[in-house]
């Protein structure tokens, strides 16, 4: 008999096709907001697993509350501060995540977020579509060059060394603050700093890539931006709460920042609009991982690790002892 899942919010066709084959599903699409009617659904259900995404939080509160015919939670993603780990462990409740498989397009948000930050993308296709007509001589719109440029990359994980090899791509020379030191072969010749405010005054860009959480909040705030140099280019496809934004408000506006891309906020969907504003930030709704092909592998990863428990085996991308 097939395990019993519930799957909280929509996922692509394929996903879906193949999690109708594989368990007894019960799809909530978008009523899943509400945690009494989540905990109702899986109640009712009977379910021993649940497919979520980073809409839906698991806090201690709605651990507690979970039925206990739940053992695990898959979430479609690699960010986990949706999910209380510990109280996870706690309660018996396998929560895993899908690490890897969005490595490469998130990352190809990153460079185009670089990109279309340093060379002024949204003002130029802004002219475009406002119907051009004006003459732009030598002096005007000029952008920076981003090959050559010294990259610096905060948070060096799988998607932060990604990031680093498309870099190189460009001629770029790749600095990194990381918790910890990577071995040579992982380094490829990026350049270490244990700490960040060491690292930022020679970033003309830098790249955030670090884990979200409590220990991160604002890492990003008014003195480390103080610290890069004049002109300097942000790039942000991690977590919103990495950067103080009223901090980086005002030095896109004052000009101590050349431009930023930022694909996340730290209200989302409702971010700030007060960057929606500004000509110098090239912005996108927390799409990093956004293709056809890579959404399918996310939703796969999930089912993968719900199958493996599901059958008794070990999940395949465990978070207990990760937080």
């Amino acid at each position: 008999m097939p395990s019993r899942l519930i799957i909280a919010r929509p996922v692509p066709p394929a996903v879906l096709d193949r999690a109708r084959q594989e368990f007894d599903v019960r799809f909530l699409g978008d009523d899943a907001t509400s945690p009494d009617a989540l905990l109702a659904q899986l109640a009712t259900h009977e379910a021993e697993a649940l497919l979520l995404t980073g809409a839906v939080r698991l806090d201690a509160a709605m651990i507690a509350s979970l039925p206990p015919s739940l053992r695990i939670a898959g979430s479609i993603g690699v960010g986990y501060d949706h999910i209380d780990v510990a109280a996870a462990e706690a309660h018996g409740l396998m929560v895993t995540n899908t690490p890897d498989v969005l490595t490469d397009c998130t990352a190809d948000m990153a460079m185009l977020l670089l990109l279309a930050a340093c060379r002024r993308g949204y003002e130029y296709e802004a002219i475009m579509r406002a119907g051009w007509r004006q003459k732009f001589g030598m002096p005007d719109k000029l952008g920076m060059r981003v090959s050559g440029q010294t990259l610096g990359i905060v948070g060096m994980g799988r998607i932060g060394r990604a990031m680093a090899q498309r870099a190189r791509g460009f001629g770029m020379r790749i600095l990194y603050h990381n918790r910890h030191r990577l071995p040579a072969d992982l380094e490829a010749g990026a350049e270490y700093f244990p700490t960040l405010h060491a690292m930022l005054p020679q970033c003309r860009c830098l790249s955030l890539h670090a884990p979200g959480g409590a220990a991160s909040e604002n890492l990003i705030d008014a003195a480390a931006l103080a610290l890069l140099p004049e002109g300097a280019v942000l790039v942000n496809v991690a977590r919103g709460t990495l950067v103080d934004e009223e901090a980086l408000l005002a030095a896109l506006t004052s000009g101590r920042l050349f431009a930023a891309g930022l694909d996340v906020f730290r209200n989302e969907p409702a971010f700030d609009r007060r960057f929606a504003a500004l000509p110098n930030v090239f912005l996108t709704p927390h799409m990093g991982s956004a293709t056809v092909e890579t959404r399918d592998a996310m939703g796969f990863r999930a089912l993968d690790n719900i199958a493996a428990v599901c059958a008794g085996r070990p999940a395949v991308d465990p978070l207990w002892g990760v937080a």
